[in-house]
């Protein structure tokens, strides 16, 4: 059996599907492949962001808590759990590697391959798709893409303040259509691969859209199907605080920018499974879709996502799986997470894969269980210099508890009842104590430690190489 799977990243899960927040998003190829798939109607991040989530992913281990320190000279980050895949896990491309699977990985997700991340372990074929968001890729005079820049910011232009957008435009110098897209680039690519590879044997392409993560750049007619109007672009949301609030029109056409990157993704995951419907491998080709997390679009308020906010809106994942003699249109409402894939990819295949933290999840399927585990636990990092920190959620039936890892945060505990306010904006962890204590002991079993714990990673401050020769050059400049 030959294994696809798809990644999307800031991919909400509430797009895809009849009767969801954002169904009016224009879906049509990812809406016709849920219709015909097995839904995982409440799957999960175990720790997020977007590495830690493809780390789990690839290895079936959990990686919250954040319990590995690296020396940080190749990884450039500053956060917890952003780091390699460590050298005594195996990872899923090794593991089909050794019973003869043929392995791509194709993607832009630009994480996976800075210098030390392992993330190309056990892959044949690689394929890193340049130039999304502050990739180390094209580098150049910042005034190349003043005006490109003056579309995206308020005037006056604060060039320190957006240098992670400066550098996100030095890499798009390139584009001249649709098709110089990343998005397009690496569906593109992956295409070409099957062209090529479709009969070699058993295969398993790991294909990785960094799309729609922000920012939020489609070609103007996808974010005007949403909303048309004549001013700035806000490519960065942030950017639209800087100088003012935010104008009722600018809002709505920075959610019609996401929306339109959406679609945009939506367009070329459909040439993708077009192409495989015209292979002679349909039939025997297990193809999986999910995300690593959502965004919020105004949900409490603001955009963006971030510990402070572990809500449906960025903690849900979508996750869709198309298999060979397995059941078609079907919802599966027991709680899933991402560090399962493995274990469930490897358990179709009857490979033991015992040392994984997952569960396979195709006893959910064959109905011989209706749940693995009562409740989860999420933990997000935090951007931070010093003791690894964030905030972890337990989500059951009828609760979501909130607390900070690592440290005390002005959020506190948080817990919110899903019956009674199911947009989780009423904090009523003082309400209920003994909730709370049990919660609050759910967390220190996973951190194997009483709150808030202490982390033995230590987070540097230590920015990209592009971003250090940028901040020196804006300095030293007119700009």
């Amino acid at each position: 059996m030959n294994i696809i799977c798809i990644c999307m990243d800031t991919f909400r899960a509430d797009l895809i599907g009849e009767g969801k927040k954002y169904s009016h998003a224009h879906t049509p190829n990812l809406d016709a492949f849920s219709r015909d798939s097995i839904r995982f109607t409440r799957a999960f991040g175990e720790g997020q962001p977007t590495l830690q989530v493809r780390r789990a992913l690839f290895t079936g281990m959990r990686s919250f808590p954040w319990r590995y320190n690296f020396d940080r000279r190749g990884h450039w980050h500053h956060a917890p759990g952003w780091h390699k895949i460590p050298p005594e896990q195996d990872t899923l491309a090794e593991v089909l590697l050794e019973r003869g699977y043929l392995t791509a990985l194709i993607a832009d997700t630009y994480h996976m391959f800075k210098p030390t991340m392992n993330f190309a372990r056990g892959f044949a074929h690689l394929d890193f798709i340049r130039g999304q968001e502050s990739d180390n890729w094209k580098t150049g005079d910042p005034g190349q893409i003043e005006a490109q820049l003056k579309r995206h910011v308020r005037s006056p232009v604060d060039w320190h303040r957006h240098v992670g957008l400066v550098n996100y435009l030095l890499n798009q110098r390139h584009r001249r259509t649709k098709e110089d897209y990343s998005c397009a680039r690496v569906f593109n690519a992956a295409d070409a691969w099957l062209d090529d590879n479709h009969m070699a044997g058993p295969f398993f392409l790991w294909i990785d859209s960094f799309d729609p993560h922000e920012p939020w750049d489609p070609p103007k007619e996808y974010a005007d199907r949403y909303f048309e109007y004549g001013g700035l672009d806000f490519i960065g949301p942030p950017a639209a605080y800087a100088n003012g609030d935010p104008t009722e029109e600018e809002l709505r056409r920075i959610e019609a920018l996401y929306l339109g990157e959406v679609t945009l993704v939506d367009e070329y995951i459909g040439r993708l499974l077009n192409k495989l419907e015209s292979l002679p491998i349909r039939d025997e080709t297990m193809v999986i879709i999910l995300s690593d997390h959502g965004t919020q679009l105004l949900d409490h308020g603001r955009f963006g996502k971030g510990p402070d906010q572990l809500h449906p809106f960025n903690t849900q994942l979508n996750l869709m799986m198309r298999a060979p003699d397995a059941p078609g249109n079907m919802d599966i409402d027991a709680f899933v997470q991402n560090h399962d894939l493995m274990p469930t990819i490897l358990g179709r295949l009857q490979i033991p894969c015992e040392w994984t933290d997952g569960e396979d999840l195709w006893p959910l399927i064959t109905g011989e269980k209706t749940s693995i585990r009562e409740r989860i636990v999420t933990g997000w990092a935090g951007f931070v210099t010093g003791n690894a920190v964030g905030r972890a959620s337990v989500r059951d039936e009828k609760w979501n508890f909130c607390t900070s890892v690592g440290y005390e945060d002005e959020n506190g505990d948080e817990l919110f009842n899903l019956d009674n306010d199911p947009e989780e904006t009423h904090n009523i962890a003082g309400h209920h104590p003994e909730i709370v204590a049990e919660r609050r002991s759910d967390v220190e079993a996973v951190i194997g430690q009483p709150l808030p714990g202490r982390m033995i990673e230590i987070c540097d401050p230590a920015p990209g190489p592009m971003t250090v020769w940028l901040s020196k050059k804006l300095k030293e400049s007119k700009f």
